[in-house]
């Protein structure tokens, strides 16, 4: 596989185009911002080691998974109103944390930190909670590493929703992530009072 790098060029107002054909790209966060103004209907991540990683479209049983997981969370915030959840197209821009710019399949953050916040672009500050639902094609190891990644930069609960394995992984700051085998149900009251994930219509 070809690993190239993006250098540094002089400022154009020529669009900045990406062909990622058989290619890693190593692109600065400055470039990074740039391709997704550029090339607004891809879905793109920057890793923390600068990687970019262009996502494919989600396929339907991982759309439906997603919108019923997303469902509960939207249901359970507009009753309770203590924050803002957001879908799989939203980015966060991470790197004075060492994050990168990922975006989660879905999150949320506590109402009180999103005061003062413009979340017009990528959201500069670090969820509370998130999910990542690995699809067919999705490798467990490289989702395991964007889960401690998150965990590294201070979300409070990280779940990794694997179907494949019919299993949850579920990540706290400072502790080690804990199995899940075909769980029910996942008390989030920890983070987000009164939300219970119902896990019976992903498996």
């Amino acid at each position: 596989m070809t690993i190239a790098t993006v250098l540094s060029t002089p400022v154009d107002t020529q669009p900045l185009l990406l062909n990622v054909s058989n290619t890693k790209l190593t692109v600065t966060p400055e470039q990074f911002d740039r391709l997704c103004i550029d090339n607004p209907d891809l879905r793109l991540e920057l890793t923390p080691d600068l990687k970019l990683i262009v996502m494919a479209p989600t396929g339907g049983e991982s759309g439906r998974k997603n919108f019923k997981l997303l469902g509960q969370l939207f249901v359970w915030n507009e009753k309770t109103e203590l924050g803002e959840a957001f879908d799989s197209s939203t980015g966060y821009d991470l790197t004075t944390f060492g994050g990168g710019k990922p975006s989660p399949d879905v999150s949320w953050i506590e109402k009180s930190r999103l005061a003062g916040v413009n979340i017009v672009g990528l959201i500069p500050i670090v969820p509370d909670f998130v999910i990542e639902l690995r699809s067919a094609t999705d490798s467990l190891s490289e989702t395991r590493a964007k889960m401690e990644k998150y965990q590294h930069v201070g979300v409070r609960l990280g779940l990794l929703v694997n179907p494949q394995n019919r299993q949850v992984e579920i990540y706290r700051p400072e502790k080690e992530p804990e199995v899940l085998a075909s769980p029910v149900l996942i008390d989030c009251n920890a983070v987000m009072p009164g939300f219970i994930l119902d896990m019976s219509k992903i498996w």
